[in-house]
């Protein structure tokens, strides 16, 4: 019986493992002068969102570390924060088995208050992560959809001071 239940686990961690996307022909979406018009991604609670016109940054969390450094500032701000800053925040968790997004990752999101866009498609991560330092937290600064620049912070001091500057 024990070995039935480790194979059945062993079976479901091996299909719950996404494939691995190679960066062959990837464009990369986040380079000055394009835009996040076309981006529609669901917040934690699967309501659609798209980048609006008034939205002044988009920080991109790509690894689990700048996620975490994210949300844990987040938290201790009230709910409209972002809203308030004209900022969008989006987390990828496509690098994940999709078992421990289901079951882990994503009804955690449901705790937070502040909005977070999911990026959950590992081929679409991957255009997004073309050319950036995804290990870090990525700020990219928007008028009118229009990427203006694009900046990589490591600290809260630093995520702070682009959110809030003007």
């Amino acid at each position: 019986m024990k070995k039935i239940v480790l194979g059945l686990i062993s079976a479901l961690m091996f299909i719950g493992c996404s494939a691995t996307v190679t960066e062959e022909n990837i464009t990369p979406k986040l380079v000055v002068g394009s835009s996040l018009a076309d981006m529609q991604l669901n917040d934690q609670f699967e309501k659609a969102h798209k980048i609006e016109a008034s939205t002044k940054k988009v920080i991109f969390a790509f690894s689990k570390a700048s996620a975490h450094t994210c949300n844990d500032y987040f938290t201790t701000m009230k709910p409209t924060y972002l809203e308030d800053n004209n900022a969008q925040f989006v987390a990828n968790v496509s690098a994940a088995p999709s078992l421990i997004r289901t079951m882990f990752i994503l009804p955690g999101l449901k705790d937070f208050k502040h909005t977070v866009l999911i990026l959950d498609d590992e081929a679409m991560a991957s255009e997004y992560t073309a050319g950036v330092d995804a290990e870090k937290i990525i700020v990219v600064s928007l008028d009118n959809h229009k990427i203006t620049n694009i900046q990589t912070v490591s600290t809260v001091a630093e995520l702070v001071k682009l959110i809030e500057e003007k």
